[in-house]
């Protein structure tokens, strides 16, 4: 804000939005259309949330007309963050605003998933409530169907109602083609090439578990989306037995030698 400390009211307040989706920070937020913003419907209930509503509103707006002191002006601007947090969690499940959101997620805006297994696939941000000040935003994949923390502490403490718990699931319901394909690779601890007894059991009940699961889904003709790994699974385990193959084959001709 100190940008804009030396300037006039009218120039603080002309470039609120654009300050805020520009500011170090806020790369995970989309602008909300001024139409959305200006429609009272849309702010149902809002105003017993946000301290000082009318005047975060008008500076959100950019309708902020009010002669205030430094304390005062800084209140206000919090309450316009969190009033246009609140805001955000309810546009960006509209069509327009999945849009916007679904482009940032083609950028990868918003990180790549760290699991290697995953190939960095795009992520996406998320709440784990829908109840303001619970818990901060994390980053869901599509992929591993897991949740992870923001890298930068500048995201890790947005609040994770800005986003809301069902926008990651809206959005592959509404664009069911940008749907990654599900990932069964998982990192087997080997011993010169061995796998861990401990581990291979895990692995082997997991798997079998895995495959009971598909076996249900298949029954109820309901995706998986297990089809292409499992060829390519498959695809891999055919070249394994035939490099053992072959090893066996050089194995005999030695020992006959």
């Amino acid at each position: 804000m100190d940008d804009f400390n030396s300037d006039t009211d009218s120039d603080y307040t002309s470039y609120w939005r654009d300050w805020f989706i520009s500011s170090r920070g806020n790369e995970y937020f989309c602008e909300i259309d001024e139409e959305y913003l200006t429609d009272r419907f849309n702010l149902t209930g809002l105003n017993t949330e946000v301290a000082y509503y009318q005047y975060a509103l008008d500076l959100v707006t950019d309708v902020f007309d009010f002669d205030c002191d430094d304390d005062m002006r800084e209140q206000i601007e919090k309450s316009a963050r969190h009033l246009y947090g609140l805001v955000h969690a309810r546009y960006i499940v509209t069509t327009r605003g999945l849009a916007k959101m679904l482009e940032k997620y083609k950028k990868a805006d918003f990180g790549k998933c760290p699991r290697v297994m995953c190939e960095a696939q795009p992520l996406l941000p998320i709440g784990q409530s829908d109840m303001a000040n619970t818990s901060p935003v994390k980053l869901y994949c599509a992929r591993c169907e897991d949740l992870y923390n923001p890298k930068s502490s500048r995201h890790a403490i947005i609040d994770g109602a800005y986003f809301g718990t069902s926008f990651a699931n809206i959005l592959f319901q509404v664009y069911p083609a940008m749907v990654p394909p599900k990932s069964q690779r998982r990192y087997e601890p080997r011993v010169f090439g061995f796998r861990m007894h401990a581990a291979a059991a895990l692995s082997r009940w997991q798997t079998e578990q895995r495959e009971q699961m598909k076996d249900r889904l298949r029954q109820l003709r309901i995706e998986t989306g297990f089809e292409e790994e499992d060829e390519e699974l498959e695809s891999e385990e055919e070249d394994e037995d035939m490099d053992v193959g072959e090893g066996f084959e050089h194995s005999a001709v030695a020992v006959k030698q």
